[in-house]
């Protein structure tokens, strides 16, 4: 039988077996909490059904079906009531605790994004439950949005792997993760039964190590030079994470 080798990270113990890399001074971070992240395109703000539904109902409503909810949990609203009612049920969370991003440049909401199944004692997170109206989606309030969840959970919070999960058949959502450097760690095949059918789901992550070369990149590619007059990139998210590398 071929013996799988070590990871390069791992260390030898007294019986000379491979253990992970120590970690005497690690303590379990702490939950994160309902606050605002301010970006140059947008903010974030906790979900409040009373201030957020509406144009949240009406931007999602500007899609031409319900396509974009084939992946999602939820949806799509046939009025503005029931999608009150749904974000009265995501204010009331705390994990998945959901987050509104609202476009500076026309002081709306336009989509919603949460952090959820929190580790804190392993420094753990996921960013999930990513409901993007049409208004959002291949902008630079997008990208910022989920700039600021992930240097929250990892400059603010300290946490040490911020994940993404999806339905291994949703090709957008893969795309987006490897867009925003997440590393793809493996599908786990059959894993819930939702909208009665049965899901295999992608896994992927980025662990703290990476997230300096991440961060930079990130500021890079928001700076407004990064975009000319007619708001297209000058420079790919991927060609910078490159560069850094």
């Amino acid at each position: 039988m071929n013996q799988v080798p070590a990871p390069a990270d791992s260390t030898l113990n007294q019986w000379n077996q491979p253990v992970g890399q120590a970690m005497p001074h690690w303590q379990p971070r702490a939950l994160p909490s309902r606050l605002q992240l301010q970006g140059r395109y947008c903010r974030l703000e906790p979900i409040d059904a009373e201030r957020h539904a509406r144009d949240l109902f009406e931007a999602f409503a500007s899609a031409p079906d319900g396509s974009d909810w084939t992946y999602m949990a939820s949806g799509p609203f046939a009025s503005i009531d029931d999608y009150r009612q749904y974000a009265q049920k995501l204010q009331q969370s705390h994990d998945p605790l959901h987050f509104t991003v609202i476009d500076l440049a026309s002081g709306r909401a336009v989509g919603s994004l949460a952090l959820m199944r929190i580790d804190a004692a392993n420094g753990v997170i996921e960013v999930g439950h990513v409901a993007l109206s049409r208004r959002l989606k291949r902008t630079r309030v997008a990208t910022e949005a989920q700039f600021l969840l992930m240097q929250h959970a990892f400059d603010t919070l300290g946490y040490r792997r911020y994940e993404w999960k999806c339905d291994s058949l949703n090709a957008p959502s893969r795309r987006a993760a490897q867009r925003l450097g997440f590393s793809f760690e493996g599908v786990f095949r059959q894993a819930i039964v939702y909208r009665q059918r049965s899901r295999d789901t992608a896994w992927f992550s980025i662990i703290d190590g990476e997230w300096p070369t991440l961060r930079t990149a990130f500021t890079a590619w928001l700076d407004p030079a990064n975009f000319d007059a007619d708001g297209q990139q000058r420079q790919s998210l991927a060609a910078l994470r490159s560069a850094q590398a």
